[in-house]
């Protein structure tokens, strides 16, 4: 935070100086390229913080349709922003499950997120090609195996997070939700493994398909209650 509000003041300060614009310019645009790598640290220290951290879940009876609409709403100028079309797909309502609305949509942000930025990688729009979409799919679920397959289970409720994206290679897949791995430059692989342990904690699981061309469709599976 220091170094980010000193590099601010030396900005401003440059901006003041009575010198060639060709040369405040230059030195505007060092002191830009300081202030981007010290936010992109900020957010891998974040990430890294709320990862170590201790978690703590209070749950209450939540209408998992509610929590998925409020954070589309928050979510959709980003998406616009990156050329992607935000959408939900509802199942008929309430879908009610013990939820900590605050973590639970953590952890459900950190996997739009990832595929927003999966789709940014496609680039512009071709002919042809499939629409830059983010679609939240809201569904009733097998029921969720407790003691192991086989022994009795609790009805669940599906989150889907779907994308038209490159898709992920299976042996990506395979190391997906493992700390600190990361495809993407500069991330700090703890996004998708804060997803999994904040699923987990709502007694919950995650898992993911796709297909290399065909985009992906991360699913969060949480109780009925």
């Amino acid at each position: 935070s220091t170094i980010g509000l000193n590099a601010q003041l030396l900005g401003e300060s440059i901006g003041e100086l009575e010198i060639d614009d060709r040369e405040k310019g230059r030195l505007l645009r060092r002191i830009d390229a300081l202030r981007r790598e010290v936010d992109r640290l900020r957010d891998i220290l974040q990430d890294f913080l709320k990862f170590a951290g201790n978690v703590r879940i209070e749950t209450r009876p939540t209408d998992l349709n509610t929590v998925v609409e409020e954070l589309a709403d928050f979510y959709m100028p980003q998406a616009a922003a990156m050329g992607v079309r935000l959408r939900t797909d509802l199942a008929p309502g309430p879908l009610t499950a013990p939820l900590d609305a605050a973590h639970f949509k953590q952890a459900l942000l950190n996997l739009m997120i990832n595929a927003t930025q999966a789709m940014e990688t496609r680039g512009a729009q071709t002919p042809g090609a499939r629409p830059k979409e983010l679609i939240l799919r809201t569904c009733a679920a097998p029921p969720l195996a407790r003691g192991g397959a086989g022994k009795g289970g609790t009805p669940g409720w599906e989150v889907h997070v779907i994308d038209t994206g490159p898709g992920i290679a299976p042996e990506v897949i395979e190391r997906l939700f493992t700390p600190y791995f990361t495809t993407k430059s500069g991330g700090s692989g703890l996004g998708l493994a804060t997803s999994k342990r904040l699923i987990e904690e709502h007694a919950g699981t995650i898992s993911v398909e796709s297909r290399v061309g065909a985009g992906s469709d991360f699913i969060i599976r949480v109780p009925r209650g």
